[in-house]
């Protein structure tokens, strides 16, 4: 594990306290050649994001497909995050393999969320169609991948974080309260606590 971050929450929120993994895929952060930017970018949309207190885990693994299932399981089954989000090495590149490794420790795939991601990058880049992005549940755990950039990053999960919280709520994890300003998470009136 390389780094855990502990927020408490905001004043007057409604949520219970989460634990979401970060996993940032590659060989050249991981062996220190350059500084990682996309777990910085997830971590910044979660702070901004998230109204409930929340335990972030972050890890930085090369492209190796075992290498990153472990990861992935050990937040799931040992740690047991309720979202691990994924960043890097989702493209038809060889050494890119997030995708499969993500699929084979998952219990379901959820189609919708490589549909919306790459629905959404595609606003800004045509080559958003090379992207594998995918994601689904393992046990109680929502996992999902985004792109590598910075920027991509929060095009994505700016979007895609307001489906989240309910999908939580729906396999048996904690009420993830949202800041409405920055993502309004999506819950049937019958599912929400205000």
């Amino acid at each position: 594990m390389d780094a855990i971050t502990q927020t408490t929450g905001r004043e007057g929120h409604v949520g219970e306290v989460s634990n979401i993994g970060i996993v940032t895929v590659s060989d050249r952060a991981s062996d220190g050649t350059y500084e990682d930017q996309g777990g910085p970018a997830i971590l910044a949309f979660l702070n901004e994001a998230i109204a409930s207190p929340c335990i972030v885990h972050y890890m930085c693994v090369p492209d190796v497909q075992a290498t990153i299932e472990s990861a992935l399981i050990e937040l799931a089954d040992e740690i047991g995050c309720d979202v691990i989000v994924t960043t890097g090495g989702t493209g038809p590149t060889p050494r890119d393999v997030t995708p499969e490794a993500t699929e084979a420790v998952l219990d379901r795939v959820l189609p919708g969320f490589g549909e919306q991601m790459r629905a959404i990058s595609l606003k800004y880049v045509p080559t958003a169609i090379l992207s594998r992005q995918l994601g689904g549940t393992r046990g109680a755990s929502v996992i999902f991948n985004l792109p590598g950039r910075p920027k991509s990053i929060r095009e994505t999960i700016d979007e895609i974080w307001q489906a989240v919280p309910y999908c939580v709520d729906l396999i048996g994890g904690p009420y993830i309260d949202t800041v409405d300003e920055v993502c309004k998470a999506f819950r049937p009136a019958s599912a929400r606590r205000r």
